[in-house]
C-alpha cells in the first residue's frame, strides 16, 4: 500500500511497480469510497493506448462490478476528459481511467474522477488511499455488469454545441481550413480528428495509428517531440495549423505558419482574449502560468485567480469564481460550460475556430505588441521524492536577496517557492507530483533572461538535493 501514491493526477508508476495486484486494489478503494459517499450509479472505466492499459481496465471492472457497480467500458482506448464528460452527461458515480498520460511506454497509472466531472481533490483521494485493500466481493447475485458504449458521439455533439454557443458558429467548412493533426499514436486518434473534420476542416493525419510503445519515446506533446508537425506547418504553406494531442488526449499543443511550436501560454493568452470578444468573465491559471493572463484580463477589466499546480487547483477555482476558462503552461485547459477538467479534444476546435476568425500568429502578434513580449522555459532537477519535503524545508532558509542580479521584491509560496523580481520576471521552484524531480521555471522579455534565471534557479536548489 506504501507504493500507491495519489499525485497531482492519480497515482503513476513503472510498470515493475503498477501490476495487476495494486490496482485491483484501488478498485476496492473506490468501490468502498462511492458506497461509503452513498454513489450507486454506474462507473465509466476508460484506459489508454499502452499495451498493459486494456488489461488493467479489465481488473478493474471486475473489482467494481463483483462490489455491485455496473461499469460502462469504451471499445477501445479514447481520451480521458471523454470520461469525464460522460459522468456529468450520462450521471454516473464517476470514472477511472487508466492511463499515464505523457509519460513513457514503461509507466501505467490510474486517476478516479468523482460525480461532478472535475479532478479529485485530496480530501477525495485521501479518502481513497485509506480504504486500500484486496477485492472483497460481493455475493454473486449482487454483483454488476459491464457493457460497453459509445462515449466518442456525446462529447463531440456537446463540444460543437458549447463552441457554437460561445463563438456563434462552430462550422468550419466555409474557412478553407487544413489542420495537421498529430496524435502521437496515443488516444486522440479518430477522435479529435473526426470531430475537427466533422466541424468542417480538413484534417492531415500524422501519427494517428495505435503503437502501445509511443515510437519509441513519450507522448508528450513537447516542442522537441513535434518537429515533423513543426516541419509540415511551417513548410509549404498549405497548412492552416497544426496540433497534437499527449498520449490520453486531455493536453493541446499548437504549431503556427510563423512561430512553429507556440508556447502554451502564448495560447492561453490569445484563446481568452478570442473568448472574451464574446464573453466575460475571469480566468484561473496556475502559478507556473504566465502573467500575459493578467494583462489580458486587466484590458478587459477581468480578473485573474492564480493556484497551485494541478489541475484540481484550477477546476475547484473555476466553480468558485464562475471563469470562463482555466488552464495551466503545460498545455490543459478548459471553459466554462464544459466540464471542469482539461479537455484537449474540445480545446482543439475552439483553437481551429479562433484560428478560422483570424490567425493565431496574427493574434499573438497584436498582444504581445499591446503588452510587452513574454518568454517563459523551465528545467527538471532530479530529486528523490523522499527528499523533495526536506529540500523545500532547506530552501525556504535560502532565498536569496537577489538572483541573476535583480532584487528579489516578493515570494509566493502557493506553490513551493516563486520569487518575484524586481524588473517583473519570476523563478518558481516547486515538487512534481508525477516524477521525481523539481521543477525549476522562469519568465521575462527575453530568452538570455530566462535562460539566466533558470540557471540561478538550478544553482540554488541543487545543493539542497
Amino acid at each position: 500500500m506504501d507504493v500507491i501514491s495519489f499525485g497531482t493526477d492519480g497515482w503513476r508508476a513503472p510498470l515493475e511497480t503498477f501490476t495487476a495486484p495494486r490496482v485491483r486494489m484501488v478498485g476496492q478503494a473506490v468501490a468502498s469510497y462511492l458506497r461509503d459517499e452513498d454513489l450507486d450509479g454506474p462507473v465509466a472505466i476508460g484506459y489508454d493506448a499502452r499495451e498493459s492499459s486494456r488489461g488493467f481496465a479489465e481488473e478493474l471492472s471486475r473489482v467494481l462490478c463483483a462490489n455491485g457497480f455496473d461499469v460502462l467500458l469504451p471499445e477501445r482506448d479514447r481520451p480521458t476528459p471523454l470520461f469525464a464528460h460522460a459522468i456529468v452527461e450520462r450521471d454516473l458515480a464517476g470514472a477511472l481511467v487508466i492511463t499515464a498520460s505523457h509519460n513513457p511506454p514503461e509507466y501505467n497509472g490510474v486517476k478516479f474522477i468523482p460525480d461532478d466531472g472535475a479532478p479529485a481533490l485530496p480530501e477525495v483521494t485521501d479518502a481513497i488511499a485509506d480504504r486500500l485493500a484486496d477485492p472483497d466481493p460481493l455475493p454473486e447475485d449482487e454483483h454488476g455488469t459491464a457493457r460497453p458504449v459509445d462515449f466518442v458521439t456525446p462529447h463531440a455533439d456537446a463540444a460543437i454545441d458549447l463552441v457554437a454557443e460561445i463563438t456563434g458558429d462552430a462550422d468550419l467548412s466555409d474557412a478553407d481550413l487544413t489542420i495537421a493533426y498529430d496524435a502521437m499514436h496515443g488516444s486522440g486518434r479518430d477522435t479529435t480528428d473526426a470531430l475537427l473534420e466533422r466541424a468542417g476542416a480538413t484534417v492531415e493525419r500524422m501519427r494517428c495509428d495505435r503503437d502501445s510503445d509511443f515510437g519509441g519515446g513519450a507522448p508528450e506533446p513537447a516542442p522537441e517531440n513535434l518537429t515533423a508537425l513543426r516541419d509540415r506547418v511551417t513548410g509549404a504553406g498549405d497548412i492552416g495549423l497544426g496540433i497534437a494531442n499527449d498520449g490520453d488526449a486531455d493536453r493541446i499543443a499548437i504549431v503556427t505558419p510563423d512561430r512553429g511550436y507556440l508556447d502554451e501560454n502564448l495560447f492561453f493568452a490569445a484563446l481568452y482574449d478570442y473568448l472574451l470578444e464574446s464573453e466575460s468573465g475571469p480566468a484561473v491559471r496556475s502559478v507556473s502560468t504566465t502573467y500575459l493572463i493578467d494583462r489580458v484580463a486587466e484590458a478587459h477589466e477581468e480578473a485573474v485567480h492564480e493556484v497551485p499546480v494541478g489541475f484540481k487547483w484550477v477546476a475547484q477555482a473555476m466553480a468558485d469564481h464562475d471563469a470562463l476558462i482555466g488552464g495551466e503552461e503545460s498545455g490543459g485547459f478548459t471553459v466554462r460550460g464544459h466540464v471542469r477538467e482539461k479537455d484537449g479534444v474540445l480545446l482543439a476546435l475552439l483553437a481551429a475556430t479562433m484560428h478560422a476568425a483570424e490567425p493565431v500568429d496574427d493574434r499573438v502578434d497584436r498582444l504581445l505588441a499591446e503588452h510587452g513580449t513574454v518568454v517563459q522555459d523551465k528545467i527538471s532537477v532530479d530529486c528523490p521524492d523522499d527528499r523533495k519535503e526536506r529540500v523545500l524545508a532547506d530552501l525556504e532558509d535560502e532565498i536569496p536577496e537577489a538572483v541573476a542580479g535583480t532584487d528579489v521584491e516578493d515570494v509566493n509560496t502557493a506553490d513551493g517557492f516563486k520569487l518575484l523580481l524586481a524588473d517583473g520576471s519570476w523563478v518558481l521552484i516547486r515538487p512534481s507530483g508525477t516524477e521525481p524531480v523539481l521543477r525549476v521555471y522562469a519568465e521575462a522579455t527575453d530568452e538570455e533572461r530566462v535562460r539566466r534565471l533558470l540557471d540561478a534557479g538550478e544553482e540554488l536548489v541543487e545543493p539542497l538535493i
